[in-house]
């Protein structure tokens, strides 16, 4: 099959080559800038790269378009595609955002945290999909086989909520550890003390629900020790919210019937 990408960021460099690999073929890269474009056309061996009102219908079985979510809209009111099957890849958005710039349009949306610089070199990235027509499907299916064994169809309020949690895991863990770090800088101590405590901490939920492994001051409704930590805090006003609304997180998912 052949393919066609809009699109110079992380998940095209990613989802290009993993798909080249496969055996599909590239026939060309869009973008605004033509340095990244022509470098992800000559990574992927593509004859064709330039603006995107040089892409043409039925050029590729099928245009991924991987550009940032805020400017899907923008880029598919540019698209008329009869033949071309368009593929966007946003989790929290609409199947039906593409529907006027292709009659067969679909979602893949690969549930992990993607870098061109580090991108991962197994399989175990989850894929949802979403699909317009069988042709849709059948076209979105294949290519996501190129990516990864574990592909799901998911609707757009599965995909919304789903898209929710992973900031929730992804994000907000990260920015955690962030804050954590900062506190021990600031307080001259070793970051690297916490990082056996981080690595229990995930490996517990490899094997059990982080709801049964919830554990500290909150959960055991330890009010002498939140109050302590809250006047640490005290001075930091947003890490004060953060911690209060953390505490009163765990505290209602674990409040007793």
């Amino acid at each position: 099959m052949t393919f066609s990408i809009i699109g110079t960021g992380n998940i095209a460099w990613f989802f290009g080559k993993r798909i080249a690999a496969a055996g599909h073929s590239c026939v060309g890269v869009y973008g605004r800038d033509e340095q990244k474009t022509k470098d992800l056309a000559d990574a992927l061996l593509a004859k064709k790269h330039g603006n995107i009102n040089e892409l043409r219908d039925e050029d590729a079985d099928v245009c991924f378009l991987a550009v940032s979510d805020s400017a899907i809209e923008t880029v598919a009111q540019q698209l008329t595609l009869k033949k071309t099957i368009l593929v966007h890849m946003a989790g929290a958005l609409s199947l039906n955002m593409i529907s006027k710039a292709a009659k067969d349009h679909a979602v893949l949306w690969p549930v992990y945290s993607v870098l061109k610089s580090n991108p991962p070199g197994h399989r175990n990235i989850p894929c949802a999909w979403e699909a317009s027509s069988d042709r849709a499907k059948r076209f979105v299916l294949e290519m996501g086989h190129a990516i990864t064994d574990e592909l799901f169809e998911a609707k757009d309020a599965q995909r919304k909520w789903l898209h929710l949690s992973a900031v929730m895991t992804n994000n907000f863990i990260n920015h955690l550890l962030a804050i954590n770090e900062k506190i021990c800088k600031d307080n001259e101590l070793p970051a690297s003390t916490l990082q056996p405590l981080i690595n229990q901490t995930f490996e517990r939920v490899k094997q059990t629900s982080p709801f049964k492994t919830q554990t500290g001051p909150a959960m055991r409704h330890d009010i002498a020790t939140i109050e302590q930590q809250l006047e640490l805090l005290s001075g930091q006003p947003h890490l004060h919210k953060v911690y209060e609304a953390m505490t009163e997180s765990i505290q209602a998912m674990h409040k007793k019937k």
